[in-house]
C-alpha cells in the first residue's frame, strides 16, 4: 500500500490488437490497482476508438498515463512503482523532469509559465551531474525560450552554480546569465571574468558582453 506521504494516482493505458506487450502492461496495472497503489485503470482499445490516440498524441502503444506521468512501450514492474510513486508525491520538479525526458518542452514551459516558483530548484539539477543529458539540455532550452522577467526568478539559482566544483556547470551558469539583464547578475558575471577556468571566464565574458548589447 502507498505510504502516508502519497496518494493512488489513476491511471490510463492504450491498447491495441496485435501488440506485444499490451497484455503484460495491462496485467502490471492491474496488479497495482489490485494492491491499492492506483486508485482506478481506464483502459481503451485504440483500434475500437482512434480518437483516445490522437486526444493523446501518440500512435505507440501501449501507452500508459499514471498521474500527469505519461510512458509509451513496454514497462516493467518496477518502472511503473517508480511512476506511480512520482506520481503520488505530486512533486511539480519531478513532472518537470518527466517532460523534459519526454521531449515535451512545450508542456515545461506552460507548467513553468503557471508556476514560475518551480524554476529555481528544476536549474539546481544542472549541478549534479547524475542529472540525464536531455533534461540538462531541456532545461537549457526553458531558460532561453522563457520571458526575461521568468528567467529572473532563477538568478538566485544561477549565481549558486557559479560556485560549483565543476567546471561545465560553472560555464553553463555563466552563459544562463546572460539571459538575466540585473545589476547583481553583472557582478557575478564580473567575478567570473577570474575563473580558474580559461573556459568559464571567457564564457563570462561573452555574456557580459551580450548583457552591454
Amino acid at each position: 500500500m502507498p505510504d502516508n506521504t502519497t496518494s493512488a494516482p489513476d491511471a490510463t493505458l492504450l491498447i491495441a490488437p496485435g501488440c506485444p506487450h499490451c497484455p503484460k502492461v495491462l496485467q502490471a496495472l492491474s496488479e497495482f490497482v489490485k494492491r491499492g497503489d492506483i486508485g482506478a485503470l481506464e483502459v481503451t482499445n485504440i483500434a475500437i476508438h482512434p480518437e483516445a490516440a490522437e486526444k493523446a498524441g501518440t500512435r505507440s502503444v501501449p501507452w500508459t498515463r499514471i498521474g500527469n506521468f505519461e510512458l509509451v512501450g513496454a514497462l516493467t514492474p518496477q518502472e511503473i512503482r517508480e511512476a506511480i510513486e512520482k506520481a503520488g508525491r505530486a512533486d511539480p520538479v519531478d513532472h518537470l523532469v518527466h517532460l523534459l525526458e519526454t521531449s515535451r518542452l512545450d508542456e515545461a514551459l506552460k507548467a513553468i509559465s503557471d508556476k514560475p516558483d518551480n524554476l529555481p530548484p528544476l536549474v539546481t539539477l544542472l549541478d549534479d551531474l547524475d542529472t540525464p543529458m536531455a533534461v540538462r539540455i531541456g532545461i537549457g532550452a526553458l531558460l532561453e525560450e522563457l520571458p526575461d522577467t521568468l528567467v529572473q526568478s532563477a538568478e538566485d539559482a544561477l549565481t549558486v552554480l557559479t560556485g560549483s566544483q565543476h567546471q561545465s556547470v560553472r560555464a553553463d551558469a555563466a552563459h544562463y546569465l546572460s539571459l538575466v539583464d540585473t545589476e547583481s547578475s553583472r557582478q557575478t558575471l564580473h567575478r567570473l571574468l577570474g575563473d580558474q577556468s580559461d573556459e568559464v571566464s571567457e564564457i563570462a565574458r561573452e555574456s557580459l558582453e551580450a548583457l552591454s548589447a
